[in-house]
């Protein structure tokens, strides 16, 4: 068969997919090691055509997925594979480009400085700061704290203990020490901690745990005056500062050294799309810019393989180029709009039965809640066996807490709804 006719099958199957994913199990029912069994022992010999390649796709590995793109999931943070960011990969793999400098894609590079401007004012940044695109805020925390190293070497990075473990990781990547800062009652990281030997202190703008925004403009006031880099994880709850009555969660952050925000958590971009800004670019291009002969700059452009880890970088500026396009402000503000209604919703539900509690604050797209007298493990447990949801629980303090956390752009109340009866029932008896 031809490109074409190969085209149309891959299109057709994922349109298809598309629409069913609803109706598939959210988690998949496969024991360790089952997937490779299926499949064979050795690569083939000769080609094999796409319509049997598509069999086995449906036959062996989807039911061995855990299906992200479910309206129905709700684990850790929920995201979206959009049809524009779907659209957008399918360009990316046919143009096959390298935006590592300039020269060796020029457009690219400019695509994705403007893409950066874009999201910066729709985010109300500052558009002088210097903006990329990383794979993951895993990656884009170890460049933040890089570049801290750069400036002010050896040293500590401080973190709530409800940060992402990505930052302690970071850490010790970059062979800073880690030291973790204790939590206020609603999971704020406190801001009277000591700076002694402060590198970097890192804060975050909706914890994993429980989305709680630590105090930004503080931190920012201490880090200035002891000259300590101040870096944002935004990582999820930074896209919900595109709505300006939910802006107040990036108070202060244009006081900071650098922030990042995942468009493929609640932008509707499919993994894997992170963007970075800093306000000191040249403390990242201290840390990572090596000229060699055979990758010389350009004069007057922009080389982005030297603000960052990677040298090799796929044009991911294209995807979030088409969602933002694709979408507009408008509807990218509608949608996340709706999934801080469907939030609020799902905790009136909790807080209208007395055997249940909301366990902290909510104000994005993501409910912490509790069975005061069940085991919430279980539940949970129970719940994503199901088939119909999946939960995560995490800890806050000393109570094991259910995270229902949505970011489909399919989600519906009526899938807000069905979850609430699916844990109901799944409450052991007692």
């Amino acid at each position: 068969m031809s490109f074409r006719e190969d085209l149309s099958h891959v299109s057709d199957w994922a349109v298809s997919y598309l629409e069913r994913v609803p109706q598939l199990p959210v988690a998949a029912d496969v024991q360790p090691g089952q997937v490779r069994k299926a499949l064979p022992d050795a690569p083939p010999e000769s080609p094999e055509a796409v319509a049997d390649i598509l069999r086995d796709l449906d036959e062996i590995v989807v039911p061995g997925l855990t299906h992200w793109n479910h309206p129905r999931f709700f684990a850790w943070f929920a995201n979206t594979g959009s049809e524009p960011g779907i659209l957008g990969e399918l360009l990316i793999a046919t143009l096959n480009v390298n935006v590592m400098t300039w020269l060796s894609s020029p457009a690219g590079t400019e695509i994705e400085t403007a893409v950066m401007d874009w999201l910066a004012q729709l985010l109300g940044l500052p558009r002088s700061w210097h903006g990329h695109i990383e794979d993951t805020a895993s990656t884009a925390t170890v460049a933040a704290l890089a570049a801290a190293r750069h400036v002010r070497p050896g040293g500590a990075v401080y973190a709530s203990n409800q940060a992402n473990f990505s930052v302690e990781k970071a850490a010790r990547l970059v062979g800073l020490e880690f030291r973790a800062v204790d939590t206020d009652d609603e999971f704020r990281m406190r801001a009277d901690f000591p700076l002694d030997g402060a590198t970097a202190v890192v804060a975050t703008v909706g914890t994993t745990g429980s989305t709680a925004v630590d105090p930004v403009p503080e931190l920012a006031r201490r880090c200035a005056d002891a000259g300590v880099w101040l870096h944002v994880d935004a990582a999820y709850a930074g896209a919900a500062a595109i709505c300006p009555e939910l802006r107040w969660c990036f108070d202060g952050v244009d006081q900071a050294d650098s922030v990042v925000v995942n468009p493929h958590k609640w932008l509707f971009t499919p993994m894997d799309c992170s963007t970075l800004w800093t306000r000191r670019p040249e403390a990242l291009h201290g840390a990572f810019a090596i000229e060699r002969d055979y990758l010389a700059g350009t004069t007057d452009a922009i080389d982005l393989k030297d603000y960052g880890p990677a040298l090799g970088r796929r044009f991911r500026a294209l995807k979030l180029w088409l969602v933002l396009r694709m979408y507009g402000a408008e509807g990218l503000r509608a949608l996340i709009r709706e999934h801080v209604r469907l939030a609020q919703l799902f905790a009136s539900l909790v807080e209208d039965d007395p055997d249940w509690e909301v366990s902290s604050p909510h104000p994005f797209s993501t409910v912490c809640f509790r069975h005061n007298h069940a085991d919430n493990d279980e539940i949970a447990r129970r719940a994503t066996a199901t088939g119909e949801i999946f939960v995560a629980t995490a800890k806050l303090g000393d109570e094991t807490v259910i995270r229902l956390a949505i970011g489909n752009a399919k989600t519906s109340e009526d899938d807000i709804r069905r979850a609430w009866e699916v844990l109901r029932a799944c409450v052991p008896a007692q």
